[in-house]
């Protein structure tokens, strides 16, 4: 009763912060932003829901659900990494960057956004 119990709000918390990582990366301006909610948040969330399936069915398999979560905590930080990286090298928005831009000099980065490389490609076929 009391596994079940513990199972259930598990998953419950795993829910909210899967929802909370839709809503940022529905909602967040910039790449940056969205990529830090969606691996930090739905990280957390996704981990919360298979302990919570663990607990709720009583460490049915427990090697599969530790495996799982050792998983996505070493390979989450490097995906979000490198995907920041991308992104600040395509010329991406950064907004409410406060101070100055660390990187600058260090990696290459395009001079405009590619929204904006996009519709002045379109524009000069025209």
């Amino acid at each position: 009763m009391i596994t079940a119990t513990v199972g259930i709000a598990l998953l419950a918390a795993g829910l909210v912060f899967i929802f909370l990582a839709a809503f940022g990366v529905a909602r967040f301006p910039d790449a940056f932003q969205r990529m830090h909610a969606s691996t930090k948040a739905g990280g957390i969330g996704a981990t919360l829901v298979i302990l919570g399936v663990l607990v709720a069915t009583g460490f049915a398999r427990p090697l599969t659900g530790i495996l799982t979560i050792g998983f996505m905590v070493l390979t989450l930080s490097v995906a979000s990494q490198l995907l920041a990286r991308a992104a600040y090298m395509s010329g991406a928005t950064i907004h409410e960057l406060n101070g100055r831009d660390d990187l600058l000099g260090v990696l290459d980065r395009e001079k405009a956004p590619l929204e904006e490389r996009s519709v002045s490609a379109e524009s000069d076929r025209s």
